[in-house]
């Protein structure tokens, strides 16, 4: 028995999981919060809290639940690569998504009006540099949450799978990441999935269920793990109220509502929402009438929240008795589309893709690939984004007034959603050296704006002139789950996600699968229901697709008249350093001369960009003589740079020597070598040999001076 230095007994359980040991700890830091667990899985250790506040937050109409990843730098043995910050700050996006992929599967846990507020840090301590620690900091944050006596319906856990040779693994190494056609994140309970996300190489539906099977069942003895745990600590449950609508109140709204609701306000968006408005600013001075202005201001937030309420349990009515949406859509309808590209003159590419209601416009920029963005995380295996989507979602999109401010984690999750979608369908660097940046302006929202940024963004793309390998389209679905049958949605809109079951987005090309990202509002749901909804989910996608192939089938041939000339060339990697030059010498040489853009990278792939067609030529052809490998019979302008009694020694390519032996001088006899050349000379000679230790030979003869 280990005890620590409060006298408590330091308790710690462990079992395999995945091939390696897995271990959860309490009782050895944290004293003062309400619960703490480390973690342990290979060289990976997590810290997981739970903090817990003394009682509700009074007034507050939403769970207020914050749970975060925390990236230390030391726990890779790293120190931040920025020149100017080196203690962490503010969270990567990298950390910011994960903390919502642990997000998602916990929030739901909790019971519909529990307003306690709880605060949920994972923090990484050590990192086995062979696999990513987000799952692992997942199984923390769940770890705390058990211990803290709080009313979670967990544990929960996950894993990141991939696809290597056509298997399924966990826990990949940064090489087998390369090497997999899929980095699929599947979170759950014992009882059912809770949480999917995904990024694919075009694979097929089936690969993607196979993955949620195999996932779903290795998750479970993770979730055992932490139930073992609980019960050897003892954990006591904290007291709480739930702050539920008030069924009294309930009642007569939904007896106020009779009548007014279904066909009455089944038009399609906007229409509808005006409608509902009317109907609720009826009620409210109904109910203001009824009570009076002092006395109803301290109900018209419970009246308001009731009115809600009906109001959502008349959509899912509708769904499920007459098969009929809130919009008076049938459950397999797209909304009406429309789509334009090519509409901002100076943009490198632009578009805009209409979806009912929801609208965005997308805007590409190219750049040299000197303009990728840098990541510099906590994880060893940093690198270059070449590929950047960042969406925006100002408060007019909604109808509503909100200050201008940095992107939140709803906008990141967005953004890299979208991104992720057109990954695996971009050109290599070799194909089309640029640097891209793609932007979704989001004009208007009324349900899956995700999507109509993936959409937009592809959109975009191809009037910017991106060789696509394959257009990918995107579409959300919904669920409404009614005494265990399933109603599944296509091309949800903002009435039935609020009312529904589940939210789930999922990209593609004809294919297969791109990005995927599933959030259940229920405790888990089975595997089938989600094939069904993976299924049913391609006929939508591909309708959204033949659309925007209607605006533009295939990638433009000329780039914009305003977007960077780049072209490229590869040389042997060996070469760089004469391209360089000693401390760079050469390389700001031939930039400062040529005034084009040099990017040069480890494998040998050189661009060169300018506006200028000429510079980008004078640039290309320095760098050519400075790697070009010699070739017999070819000839060259060449310097003399020795003069022997036997022959001279003549400069041909920067660093390459040749010998001119007197004999190659001319065709006739010569019996001193300065009656023919003279020291520093340019003459034309011809490569007539190399021998077995690359010595070069050179000819005068039959070459015209």
């Amino acid at each position: 028995m280990i005890i620590n230095p409060r006298g408590k007994e330091i308790i710690s359980v462990s079992t395999d999981f995945m091939g390696r040991k897995l271990t959860l700890e309490v009782n050895r830091v944290g004293f003062r919060s309400t619960a703490s667990v480390i973690v342990k899985y290979g060289e990976t250790v997590v810290l997981g809290t739970a903090q817990v506040g003394k009682k509700p937050i009074s007034g507050m109409d939403y769970f207020p639940l914050s749970i975060d990843y925390e990236e230390k730098y030391y726990a890779s043995g790293k120190i931040s690569s920025s020149r100017f910050i080196k203690r962490e700050g503010r969270p990567s996006d990298e950390a910011v998504l994960i903390g919502r992929l642990i997000d998602r599967p916990i929030r739901p846990l909790f019971p519909k009006g529990y307003r306690q507020e709880v605060q949920v840090v994972s923090t990484v301590l050590s990192m086995d540099p062979s696999f990513r620690p987000d799952m692992v900091a997942m199984i923390a944050s769940s770890s705390a949450l058990m211990l803290a006596g709080v009313p979670f319906d967990g544990p929960v856990a996950g894993l990141r799978v991939g696809l290597v040779n056509g298997e399924y693994k966990a826990f990949l190494s940064p090489e087998e990441r390369e090497q997999s056609d899929l980095d699929f994140v599947v979170a759950g309970i014992e009882s059912g999935v809770t949480m999917v996300e995904a990024g694919a190489k075009e694979v097929s539906e089936d690969v993607i269920v196979g993955a949620l099977d195999w996932a779903f069942k290795n998750i479970q003895p993770a979730i055992k793990l932490q139930k073992e745990l609980a019960e050897k600590v003892g954990v006591e449950s904290l007291p709480y109220e739930l702050i539920l609508p008030n069924e009294e109140i309930l009642e007569e709204v939904t007896q106020w509502a009779n009548g007014k609701f279904g066909k009455n306000i089944q038009f399609e968006y906007p229409v509808r929402n005006d409608k509902v408005a009317e109907i609720r600013e009826q009620f409210h001075n109904e109910m203001l009438e009824k009570f009076g202005e002092e006395e109803y201001e301290e109900l018209k937030n419970e009246y308001d929240e009731a009115f809600t309420n009906v109001l959502h349990k008349d959509v899912r009515r509708g769904i499920v008795e007459d098969g009929i949406r809130p919009d008076g859509r049938g459950l397999n309808e797209i909304r009406p589309l429309s789509s334009e590209v090519g509409l901002l003159p100076r943009a490198h590419g632009s578009s805009l893709f209409t979806r009912g209601v929801t609208q965005g416009m997308n805007i590409v920029t190219l750049a040299p690939l000197s303009y990728s963005q840098l990541v510099d995380t906590m994880e060893v295996t940093d690198g270059e984004r070449r590929y950047m989507h960042h969406y925006n979602a100002p408060g007019y999109t909604v109808g509503e007034v909100r200050r201008i401010g940095s992107p939140g984690r709803r906008e990141i999750g967005h953004g890299y959603l979208a991104e992720r979608a057109l990954m695996a369908v971009l050109p290599s660097e070799e194909e089309f050296p640029y640097a891209i940046r793609s932007v979704t302006e989001i004009m208007s929202q009324n349900g899956s704006t995700s999507m109509a940024a993936t959409c937009s963004s592809c959109l975009a793309l191809m009037d910017a002139g991106v060789p696509l390998k394959n257009p990918v389209s995107g579409i959300a679905m919904g669920l409404m789950m009614d005494n265990g049958t399933p109603y599944v949605l296509s091309d949800i809109a903002d009435a039935e996600d609020f009312a529904g079951d589940m939210d789930f987005k999922i990209t593609g090309s004809v294919k297969g699968i791109t990005a995927l990202q599933m959030d259940m509002k229920v405790h888990g749901l089975p595997i089938e229901v989600l094939r069904e909804a993976i299924e049913k989910s391609k006929d939508g996608r591909m309708f959204i697709l033949s659309h925007m192939l209607s605006v533009i089938d295939k990638p433009r041939t000329e780039l914009s008249p305003y977007a960077p000339r780049i072209e490229k060339i590869k040389i042997n990697p060996e070469k760089i350093g004469a391209i360089i030059g000693k401390g760079g010498e050469m390389i700001n040489k031939i930039t400062s001369e040529t005034e084009a853009e040099i990017d040069i990278k480890e494998d040998g792939l050189i661009t060169v960009s300018s506006s200028d067609k000429e510079k980008i030529e004078k640039a290309l052809t320095w760098i050519k003589s400075l790697v070009e490998e010699p070739e017999i019979g070819k000839i060259y302008r060449g310097k003399v740079v020795s003069i022997k009694d036997f022959g001279a020694f003549v400069n041909i390519l920067p660093g390459i020597d040749g010998m001119l032996h007197i004999s190659q001088l001319s065709e006739k006899r010569v019996e001193k070598v300065t009656d023919v050349i003279k020291q520093d000379q340019e003459i034309w000679v011809k490569l007539d040999q190399i021998d077995d230790k690359g010595r070069l030979s050179l000819t005068m003869k039959g070459v015209k001076q």
